[in-house]
């Protein structure tokens, strides 16, 4: 049984709620034992789900006295509470400070970046904008650490009016909750995109039964049954809807007339009834109602220092707190969300304005600008160049402390308040880029659609065209990005070369994970564009960059290697600020990669890597980690690899984005672990149809190409290197395919296929001169080499691989030239080659490969036991992660902040380890890793 709102004070205010009670009651339970939870309670205005929290936290908090021994106090809950206001939806942060104020003074104890991070979100400290989930990040690790002392429960009710910085953080929260004594639960009309995954309790009306017990409680008179039954019906045992809607009946319908009203939703019914009983309120109360209606903190002073300016005496409050409308206390609360929102709607526009404009007076400017500046708007009834100007400094302030909806939603208020047909444009287009960055895909084209009804100029419609290619590009619709983008540079060319420049790198970017898909804005059609583009007499790394991938298109890889080296060169040796880094990274690689220099790919990953952990930039983490798994999956380094894509489907879990495929379908295909490669080269291919990024084929056919010259099946890896390398936009994975096609060719008898494929390969290679592509050369002259011609291109093949960490590629030289060897009856020096490739491949855990040098090695006489499959690990994906983590000597905080953890949840992880594994400290965990990694 638990209070219903509304009745709160009543004797008989109590309905029957004893499944979703006894749900809580396990819940908090499970918490208190130690298990991390999560809630989302759901249902329709009046159902009484703050009813349920608070009964929740009461439970939480029964039997905390001054009698209660120390052992039982310390399973006693701290309760932190927050509550969604609809008008504080557009100010960053705002619910989450209001449930961690309270614990401030613990932020010292978080990692440091962690600390700056809330400090900053809240205000409190300068730095760069915080990570979004940064700061969630920083939230668990403050709960986890409070939770010590005492089992923790959070209480966010109507979460649907919470800002959405606040939202995503404790969302966030919710998701990672683990051996934490910490609950959360959220009440809400109807579960958000923030909370999506935690489990989700949802709320119906009473039985019928109950809903008459709870009628005739709440009625003193009479009560005809046709009317009782009506009542019931249309409320669908709503308990709010059946306190409040009678109430505006007459005598005489309740005792058996026909006005009750059965059309609108219920939601607003019971407004409406509110709203009449607000109607019976003197005038001065009425506007004081609304006044407090419009300021949802609840702060009372400052409530009454703008009641006084609009000359209302405290005497207006008793009628409101006599009616049970509303308590004008320490702080100022109403009876129901439901109603706060009826006492500002049942106002004029022009009360709203008064209230708004007492309250901006009333709030100071120096403590609280960003509320100033709203209600300042708020009180406007036309353009106000100065109000638009106080909420375009608050714009930046959300930006700042990390908030892109807050600034988005303040400059789309500053520009409904802007004149200038130019300001206005330029508002609207700075909210649409503060949506961009939100991720709010959908808002930027309805305000992009909006602005360009405008007179713009002709910069203002570049940036339009821009902001609605990086649209296309980071939603995922492939094939859309690169011409929006490229018809952008364009247009920025006369106007800002810099963001011209740019523009065209984005473009070049959009159009090679395009692929074959782009319609319009391919490779060819951007790099050409971009070669038009002047020649800076100093020119900085963007344009070295960019200069060099677009001659390898428009000029092949010859001409472009001198300046791809100089590029590289320049950003590997340059001192670039973290902003730097992120914005410079994947142009960089392509450089790199395009060069056949691994050796400063990796470098250039592993530097990307570490400045977006120092940032929180988790949005773009599973890439760089996947980017870098294929570096060390081609290394050979297969359990670092799983680790990476581990980490990389951790953050994607956290953040909601999809996994990416790619690194694990490689670790798969190198394994030769046909079973699991399949399913997701299959689904590779198919995701192309709905991210129309037909580099994912590409990536997929090159390596089905692998697992199947692993697997001895040279007529498929021939159609899968064929299909892969045909790619006509694609500059490397295409040409990785290459080797894999000439191998596959040279056994089926397709000489001139293999030749074509050579000549391209040599191309590039040539061009790039260094050791990995030199060498993957030459292992492809000596397969298609005759007689004595190819021992010194095989020989060449070992030496150059052998000094390049891409140890699988060395051991399949060492393999093709065994076999090469063996069928010229030289089974001695065969046999030398071949012991080195098995044992390579054995090592590495590439048990396709393997056994195919076991067979060769058995046809030269050789007796070669099968290598035993490995067991498997005992340890799941995350528990491995954590184990290579310890052993690198991360401290459990440090591993937490990595892999979004709290410090305790780690200690659990880690005690399971050592459980499983059978070892009593971290120094043993190093033998036990390398024992299950391959």
């Amino acid at each position: 049984m638990v209070v219903v709102p509304g009745l709160r004070d009543a004797p008989v205010g109590l309905v029957n709620r004893v499944v979703e009670r006894a749900v809580l009651s396990e819940f908090l339970e499970a918490v208190r034992t130690g298990e991390g939870r999560a809630l989302v309670v759901s249902g329709d205005a009046g159902l009484g789900k703050t009813a349920l929290l608070d009964d929740m936290a009461a439970q939480a908090q029964a039997h905390t006295n001054t009698h209660t021994s120390a052992a039982a106090q310390e399973r006693q809950f701290r309760v932190l509470r927050v509550a969604g206001m609809q008008s504080e939806m557009e100010l960053a942060f705002a619910g989450l400070h209001q449930l961690c104020g309270p614990l401030l003074e613990r932020a010292e104890a978080l990692p440091r970046p962690q600390g700056l991070a809330l400090k900053t979100a809240f205000g409190l400290a300068e730095g760069p904008p915080p990570a979004r989930f940064m700061v969630g990040m920083a939230v668990l690790s403050l709960l986890s650490e409070i939770s010590r002392e005492q089992p923790l429960l959070c209480v966010a009710d109507d979460l649907h009016w919470l800002d959405r910085a606040s939202a995503q953080a404790l969302g966030f929260v919710a998701r990672r909750l683990g051996a934490d004594p910490v609950g959360i639960v959220f009440g809400t009309r109807m579960a958000t995109d923030e909370v999506a995954g935690v489990p989700e309790l949802r709320l119906e009306g009473l039985a019928e039964e109950h809903a008459h017990e709870l009628l005739s409680h709440a009625l003193s008179g009479p009560l005809d049954t046709r009317v009782r039954d009506q009542i019931v019906a249309e409320t669908r045992g709503n308990p709010l809807a059946l306190l409040e809607l009678p109430r505006t009946l007459s005598r005489e319908e309740l005792a058996g007339g026909f006005g009750f009203p059965g059309t609108g939703p219920l939601s607003g019914r019971i407004e409406e009834s509110f709203a009449r009983q607000l109607d019976a309120l003197p005038g001065e109360t009425r506007l004081l109602v609304c006044l407090a209606s419009a300021e949802p903190s609840g702060d009372a002073k400052l409530v009454w220092r703008a009641a006084g300016r609009l000359g209302i005496s405290h005497l207006a409050a008793r009628p409101a707190a006599e009616s049970g409308l509303a308590d004008f206390g320490q702080r100022i609360s109403f009876r129901h969300p439901l109603l706060r929102r009826a006492a500002y709607r049942s106002a004029t526009a022009e009360q709203r304005r008064a209230v708004h404009r007492a309250l901006a007076e009333a709030t100071d400017p120096v403590a609280d600008p960003d509320r100033r500046a709203w209600h300042r708007a708020q009180a406007t009834d036309g353009p106000d160049e100065a109000a638009a100007a106080d909420l375009e400094r608050s714009a930046s302030r959300a930006q700042a402390r990390g908030g892109p909806n807050a600034a988005a939603a303040f400059l789309e208020q500053a520009a409904a308040l802007t004149v200038d047909p130019a300001r206005r444009a330029d508002h609207m287009l700075a909210a649409a880029h503060a949506n961009l960055q939100a991720g709010s895909y959908d808002r930027v084209l309805e305000l992009l659609a909006i602005v360009r009804a405008e007179p713009l100029t002709e910069l203002q419609s570049a940036r339009a065209d821009l902001l609605q290619g990086n649209v296309a590009f980071a939603s995922g619709l492939g094939s859309d990005g690169p011409p929006l983008l490229l018809q952008a540079a364009k247009r920025l060319e006369p106007l800002d070369l810099d963001l011209a420049r740019e523009t065209y790198l984005n473009a070049w970017m959009a159009a090679m994970f395009a692929g074959d898909r782009a319609v319009g804005g391919s490779l060819a059609e951007v790099s050409g564009a971009a070669r038009k583009l002047p020649v800076s007499a100093h020119p900085d790394e963007a344009e070295l960059v960019l200069d060099a991938l677009a001659r390898v298109i428009v000029e092949g890889p010859a001409a472009a290697a001198p300046v791809l080296r100089r590029a590289v060169g320049a950003i590997v040796g340059a001192s670039l600020t973290p902003d730097e880094v992120l914005r410079w990274g994947w142009f960089a690689h392509a450089a790199a990669v395009g060069i056949w220099d691994f050796t400063n790919w990796r470098f250039l990953l592993e530097r990307e890597l570490k400045v977006l952990r120092d940032v929180g930039a988790f949005d773009l983490l599973p890439i760089v980690l996947a980017t870098l798994g294929t570096v060390t999956t081609w290394s050979g380094e297969f359990s670092t690899s799983a680790a990476l894509f581990a980490e990389a489907e951790t953050i994607c879990e956290v953040t909601g984005a999809p996994a990416a495929a790619f690194g694990p379908t490689m670790l798969a295909c190198l394994r030769g672990d046909e079973e699991t490669a399949v399913p997701l080269i299959r689904s590779m291919i198919a995701e192309v149809e709905v991210t129309g990024q037909g580099a994912s084929v590409t990536y997929a056919n090159w390596v089905a190409a692998v697992l199947y010259n692993g697997l001895g099946r040279y007529r498929d890896a021939q159609a899968a290197a064929v299909a892969s390398s045909e790619s006509s936009s694609d500059l490397f994975i295409a040409l990785w395919a290459l080797p894999e096609l000439v191998e596959a060719a040279c056994r089926t008898g397709e000489v001139e296929v293999a030749e074509a494929a050579l000549a391209r390969l040599a191309e590039s290679t040539s061009a790039g001169g260094t050791e990995v592509g030199l060498g993957l050369e030459a292992r492809s002259r000596a397969l298609l080499s005759g007689g004595e011609d190819a021992e010194p291109y095989y020989r060449e093949a070992v030496d150059r691989l052998g000094r390049t960490p891409l140890r699988p590629e060395l051991g399949r030289a060492h393999l093709v030239y065994g076999e090469w060897l063996r069928r010229g009856n030289r089974r001695v020096d065969a046999r030398h080659h071949l012991k080195i490739a098995h044992g390579l491949f054995t090592d590495l855990g590439m048990r396709a490969f393997a056994e195919r040098a076991r067979r060769e090695l058995l046809a030269t006489g050789e007796r070669v036991r099968q290598s035993a499959r490995r067991s498997e690990n005992t340890l799941t994906a995350q528990e491995t992660l954590i184990v290579r983590l310890a052993t690198d000597g991360l401290t459990n905080q440090e591993i937490g902040a990595q892999l979004f953890l709290s410090a305790r949840t780690v200690e659990w992880h880690l005690r399971n380890v050592f459980g499983k594994l059978g070892v009593t400290s971290r120094r043993q965990l190093a033998t036990v890793l390398h024992q299950n990694s391959g």
